[in-house]
């Protein structure tokens, strides 16, 4: 889950982390009244999910007031990577002396939380020279050490009061990440302003979809979220999907990204469900849906996801394919495909083009779904082998 950059700042102020004012409007009738309110000149923003904004005119500066009703009108509306802006931000605009970037990722190699700290803030981090950059992994249990953090900054060639707070900052980042099950959190740029305070001007915050349920409290006062994991707004039946997934913490079965295609596609176990996405394309497929399957799911949450899939206009058939699993119940699965395509009302033999789940009761799924009149298959059949079957069985349709 990305939040927007006013979300951001507002989750991350809550760890002692100090940021300018973002003030969100939706139309243009706030604009006059919120520019009075923070005082010229001030600095605004579109709101979206991802970051780039500054190099496609996504955020823009005003001295007056009807400067800043101009720049709003050309925000409101604007197309950015398929997303269509209909939030922007107004804040003040600071002078400062220096920019820093800070923030906190995984790093997937070794498996740890990592911080970093960029001398060059802003637009221009990307092309930030090696040098200019420090990096420090730590152990999630216990944190970024503030002593630690001090190394970073004079690693970088901070000194002083500046060096003090720049590792302040990290290790509070740092806690934030943890605490908010982070996946990513950025304060880019940091500054220091003339009065050699630190404040963050800009904020990135994104978020493990599978710890929502459990950062509620958190969660809640930032007011309305969605999952963008598809990088644009979510559609209807992608919502609808989140609300199923999260009417029930037990297992994953809601993380769908739509497509524009005809096979609806249950697939899941230990990243094989990328494989199988890619191998329905490879062979010709044309997927409705990416939608991971695992974890142990409810047979009624099974049941409610196949239903929603199966209810996308110009879907034919729906292909159930999953690696070995041994933390989730195969018959379960079944049980659950069976209610929701009944639900959909169709008929599962000719609804289902294959079933592949081996695993943990597999022999009862086989027993379910055989009796229902669907092409039942194991590990005898390889990922690849079940996708080309799947994409075969809908062209029969299709003609």
């Amino acid at each position: 889950m990305r939040l927007l950059e006013y979300q951001s700042k507002k989750l991350l102020s809550n760890f002692g982390l100090v940021f300018t004012e973002s003030i969100p409007i939706d139309s243009m009738g706030g604009v006059r009244g919120t520019v009075e309110r923070v005082g010229l000149p001030v600095v605004l923003k579109a709101q979206t999910p991802f970051g780039g904004r500054g190099n496609v005119g996504a955020v823009r500066f005003a001295v007056t007031v009807d400067q800043a009703v101009i720049a709003a009108k050309a925000l409101f509306g604007m197309d950015l990577r398929g997303t269509t802006v209909d939030v922007i931000s107004i804040e003040p605009r600071l002078n400062y002396d220096r920019e820093f970037y800070v923030g906190i990722t995984w790093d997937t190699v070794a498996k740890l939380p990592v911080a970093l700290l960029s001398l060059a803030g802003g637009v221009d981090v990307e092309s930030a020279h090696s040098d200019q950059v420090a990096r420090e992994p730590f152990d999630p249990w216990t944190g970024l050490a503030p002593y630690k953090a001090r190394e970073m900054a004079a690693e970088v060639g901070l000194r002083g009061k500046t060096l003090v707070e720049v590792g302040e900052v990290l290790a509070k980042l740092s806690r934030a990440f943890l605490a908010c099950d982070g996946i990513t959190m950025e304060i880019n740029p940091l500054v220091v302003t003339e009065d050699e305070e630190l404040i963050g001007l800009d904020a990135r915050v994104e978020i493990e979809d599978e710890a929502v349920y459990r950062q509620r409290e958190r969660l809640e006062p930032l007011g309305e979220l969605t999952i963008t994991a598809a990088g644009r707004p979510p559609t209807p039946l992608e919502l609808e999907a989140q609300r199923i997934d999260a009417r029930d913490h037990r297992g994953v079965a809601g993380r769908v990204v739509e497509f524009d295609g005809d096979l609806a596609l249950l697939i899941g176990g230990g990243g094989a469900s990328l494989t199988v996405f890619d191998a329905i394309k490879a062979h010709g497929g044309s997927p409705a849906n990416y939608c991971e399957v695992g974890g142990n799911p409810t047979e009624e949450k099974v049941a409610a996801i196949t239903s929603l899939l199966l209810s996308k206009p110009g879907v034919k058939r729906m292909a159930v394919i999953m690696n070995v699993v041994n933390n989730t119940r195969a018959d379960v699965i079944a049980r659950g495909v069976l209610m929701g395509v009944k639900g959909a009302g169709r008929t599962p033999a000719e609804t289902i083009s294959l079933f592949r789940v081996p695993g943990n009761w597999e022999t009862e799924a086989r027993e379910i779904m055989e009796a229902a009149g669907v092409e039942v298959y194991g590990r005898e059949m390889s990922l690849d082998a079940a996708a080309r079957f799947a994409v075969e069985r809908n062209r029969i349709d299709v003609a």
